[in-house]
């Protein structure tokens, strides 16, 4: 399993850090944990070319959201404006969080 150790989730806000759309930002669509990959929300837009079934599906290209690698991003921390490592925390109250280490804020949104 390629994605087992990460710390991405689904709806989090990760920073690109190599490839072809270096720098920028987006929020993560879907979790392929068994493939090591992600989709990223407008970020590595493929063309799929579609054939229509002569009633409601119209011909043509469509584009969509590819996957792209785990090790291609980074959780973006909104206190210091970039991708971040990240640690796991265990509150008083029992509950676990991760921790960005630079500023220290809690990156889980409750």
């Amino acid at each position: 399993m390629a994605g087992r150790g990460t710390k991405l989730k689904k709806d989090d806000i990760v920073q690109v850090i190599s490839g072809k759309e270096k720098g920028k930002k987006g929020k993560v669509l879907a979790f392929y944990p068994d493939e090591g990959r992600i989709t990223v929300e407008k970020l590595n837009m493929l063309k799929k070319h579609t054939k229509g079934d002569g009633k409601s599906r119209q011909p043509g290209i469509v584009e969509q959201e590819g996957k792209m690698h785990i090790s291609n991003v980074m959780l973006a921390c909104d206190k210091c404006g970039k991708g971040v490592r990240v640690k796991r925390k265990q509150l008083e109250d029992g509950k676990r969080v991760r921790i960005c280490q630079k500023c220290g804020e809690v990156m889980d949104r409750v």
